[in-house]
């Protein structure tokens, strides 16, 4: 028995020295390039026991720009190495980096190099505005400006040509309004683009006019091509200056990717800094639907898909123009324009073939509709592409393919319509029939409440800027701002979609449709990640997610609505690195 206890106690002295595995230690703790510390972090990640109770954390640690491990503090600092940096958060608030579903970076910087008349008071602000740009204007040039909106001044009438021939006589201008969707150009302009009395409203565009047909001034949709067609292009140095100062302003407001509409041009910037390390927000860049497969085709390869800072995705089509312009394509007449049903920029069948065409070369389509009948005119052409292939027999009668296999695989598309702001009763439904994202801004509508109902009327205004209603349909939200139609501060989108009140609190819009905090951030983070293909690499902070989070001087799940406005950005960090910090 002496001996059976001996040899027991050798076999276990064994084993301690490493001659087996039970006592064996444990592998040191791989170290973190970075860990955060003392946070209060609210991770996006649904806790255990109910999806409506988001897990916390206090701790994050980093490597490689992922996340290594989320945690307590003390638990996280055996990832703690000779190198390793320690930030103290000071107990703030942590949360995953915003996420913008739809932006325009490079209109956002350009606006603010040309003449701002974003919060012009009234025709006469909007005219002295562009008067001191004349006054320091070179030989030659345009004076070119964007954010003017006629429906915040005490006259809400539309600015005209010689409202502008009066302050610029001899300089051409041209005028985008907040929406991008109309714009007003002077006399010097419209003849510089050949607009007269003679020209064609485009497809999909209209030019203004008087009784006796001379143009106004005002070009709607398509009709503003003629004249960027004559605006001279910005050269090399102004666009890159345009594109970092919208960087600046996105990473200032805690935006750690982008879902852009910006132009080929832009991209190839966007890809010049990223070889600088001068890249400080994640783009997912679109391509124009129209432009040709082959085109498109050639700009897909023309920078990896697998870039997760930097690559082209969506494409990007318009079935209508905007409320605030009477351009959305709209099912039954404005209420306050009964004349007008909006413009529509497709022929179905035409949009039908173009959306079919491109699926079916890999891309993932998004739809710009605003209004219920832009709205019906994407779903229809998603449900289109949808059908099983068709082949014609010879009297012309399509008839089901041969070669179809009866049961395939279904692609995970993931079409969406932008914007969505208005809808017919049945849409809903059709969105989750196809499996449809819902990519809104929701600060659209602290804009659009002083007037929209006007637009609309009380029925159809009841299904507007439906947020709770898609998610009660169980539709996939992803949120944006629409910068620069809106700031790129996502706590106004927050805001808006909480509380459905103006910024002063005084008026409210049908507040059967607000949703909570967390479906707010939701829609912000995780869901806008799912819109771009990017829900396993952003939106959570969790062990192997990208590092991308945003420190704030609130915690915005327990704030009041007014202070919620108030919130300020303390740190931006992507990929572990901060790429700003507050003063």
């Amino acid at each position: 028995m002496r001996h059976l206890r001996m040899s027991a106690i050798v076999i276990l002295l064994l084993t301690a020295c490493g001659t087996g595995n039970a006592w064996a230690e444990e592998p040191p703790a791989p170290k973190a390039d970075a860990i955060f510390t003392h946070g209060n972090i609210y991770t996006g990640v649904p806790g255990a026991s109910s999806f409506h109770e988001i897990q916390r954390a206090e701790a994050v640690a980093v490597k490689d720009g992922r996340i290594l491990a989320v945690g307590k503090t003390v638990d996280l600092m055996k990832h703690k190495g000779p190198s390793t940096q320690v930030i103290d958060l000071g107990g703030h608030f942590v949360m995953p980096g915003f996420n913008d579903a739809h932006t325009h970076l490079a209109s956002g910087g350009f606006a603010k190099l040309e003449v701002d008349l974003a919060g012009t008071k009234s025709l006469d602000d909007f005219r002295k505005r562009v008067r001191e740009k004349v006054e320091t204007a070179k030989p030659g040039e345009w004076i070119v400006g964007r954010g003017w909106d006629h429906t915040m001044w005490p006259v809400k009438e539309l600015p005209s040509r010689w409202d502008l021939d009066e302050v610029a006589p001899n300089i051409p201008v041209f005028l985008v309004r907040v929406d991008e969707h109309i714009a007003v150009a002077n006399t010097k302009a419209l003849r510089l683009a050949s607009i007269s009395v003679a020209s064609k409203d485009p497809q999909g565009g209209k030019i203004d006019r008087l009784d006796t047909g001379e143009p106004s001034g005002i070009l709607r949709e398509t009709a503003q091509a003629a004249v960027w067609a004559v605006i001279p292009k910005p050269d090399h140095s102004k666009r890159r200056m345009a594109l970092e100062l919208a960087l600046e302003e996105a990473a200032r407001w805690g935006v750690t990717s982008a879902q852009d509409n910006s132009s080929w041009e832009d991209f190839q910037i966007f890809e010049e800094l990223e070889k600088e390390g001068k890249l400080t927000l994640r783009i997912r860049e679109w391509l124009p639907l129209d432009d040709s497969l082959e085109t498109l085709q050639a700009h897909r390869a023309a920078h990896p898909q697998n870039d997760l800072l930097l690559h082209t995705g969506m494409l990007k089509g318009f079935m209508d123009g905007s409320l605030g312009s009477k351009t959305a394509a709209m099912l039954a007449p404005y209420s306050d324009d009964p004349g007008n049903s909006g413009l529509p920029r497709y022929e179905q069948d035409k949009l039908n073939a173009i959306v079919k065409e491109r699926i079916h070369a890999g891309f993932q389509i998004g739809l710009h509709a605003i209004g219920d009948r832009g709205t019906e005119m994407a779903l229809d052409a998603f449900a289109e592409a949808l059908k099983p292939s068709q082949n014609k027999d010879s009297s012309g009668k399509e008839v089901p393919s041969q070669d179809t296999p009866k049961k395939e695989a279904k692609p995970d598309l993931r079409f969406r319509i932008e914007h969505a702001q208005v809808l017919a009763p049945n849409q809903s439904a059709r969105f989750k029939e196809l499996k449809i994202i819902a990519s809104m801004q929701p600060s659209h509508l602290l804009t659009d409440m002083n007037w929209a109902q006007a637009r609309l009327g009380p029925k159809r205004a009841e299904h507007s800027y439906a947020w709770q209603e898609f998610l009660r349909n169980g539709v996939p939200l992803a949120f944006g701002t629409d910068f620069p139609v809106e700031s790129i501060s996502p706590f106004r989108g927050l805001y808006a979609a909480t509380t459905r009140r103006s910024e002063d609190g005084k008026k409210e819009y049908f507040p059967a449709q607000r949703i909570s905090m967390d479906e707010a951030i939701a829609a912000y983070t995780s869901g806008s990640a799912f819109a771009e293909f990017a829900e396993k690499d952003k939106g959570r902070l969790a062990a192997g997610m990208l590092a991308d989070f945003v420190v704030l001087d609130r915690d915005i799940t327990g704030t009041t609505p007014a202070k919620l406005l108030e919130t300020k950005v303390l740190r931006t960090v992507v990929g572990g690195k901060t790429v700003y910090a507050a003063k």
